[in-house]
């Protein structure tokens, strides 16, 4: 469970302060599929940053599964990061020097699991996104739809109780963004919590609510009819 109250983010990097929340609240539950949208400069991000851990709010108040985010220690919000959150960007963000596996592999380097587990768990998420005969390519042999299931299957090892994507479609044709979305929809499907980051209605009809920011607000919070994307 999600549960953030009157949310502020400022920042101050110039003569005036620059508000990228502004007293946002928010709930999402366990099991929902959510999209944020929103224009270049609306807070969309900032507000993902925010629900990963990555950053934390100047005012308000963030809950996450009944613990206040902003009591925790830097220790425990590194683990809260590696164990319940799963994070997935627009660059895909793998280390060139190692294969799909050892990539997907290296979460759990720091969750202390021994080798032989964390390779048996890196090989089961990468035959869950369809990529159980390119585990042993590197970043430059695969494709970009390749790559980002690659990414995907990193944010899933650690069997996080929430799935985040910052645009995740962003740097794919058309055709492998269907692709990789049709892997969220089927994740959402299995129980997972997903939470969206896009700018793309059509990409934000596959969750099954949209909330909309500007200007650092929430300006709609809407279900998606179902049906609307298959």
């Amino acid at each position: 469970m999600i549960q953030i109250r009157n949310v502020e983010r400022v920042y101050n990097t110039g003569a005036e302060p620059v508000y990228a929340l502004k007293g946002v609240s928010l709930e999402i539950v366990t099991g929902e599929y959510v999209a944020i949208m929103g224009t270049s400069g609306s807070g969309k991000s900032t507000l993902m940053n925010i629900i990963g851990c990555l950053d934390l709010p100047d005012s308000g108040t963030y809950n996450l599964d009944g613990r206040e985010v902003q009591s925790l220690s830097e220790n425990e919000l590194s683990e809260v990061r590696n164990k319940k959150l799963g994070f997935v960007f627009q660059q895909f963000n793998l280390l060139p020097r190692m294969n799909a596996l050892e990539n997907v592999m290296l979460p759990l380097v720091y969750a202390g699991l021994k080798r032989d587990e964390r390779k048996a768990r890196a090989e089961k998420v990468l035959r869950l996104v369809g990529l159980g005969d390119r585990m042993h390519h590197r970043p430059t042999q695969l494709s970009g739809g390749q790559q980002q299931r690659v990414s995907i299957a990193r944010a899933l090892v650690n069997t996080p109780s929430v799935l985040l994507a910052d645009e995740p479609t962003g740097a794919l044709d058309s055709q492998t963004s269907a692709e990789i979305m049709t892997l969220f929809n089927e994740l959402h499907e299995e129980g997972m919590t997903v939470i969206l980051v896009t700018h793309e209605q059509d990409i934000a009809e596959h969750a099954r609510r949209i909330v909309r920011l500007k200007d650092g607000a929430i300006i709609s919070d809407q279900l998606v009819r179902r049906g609307a994307h298959v």
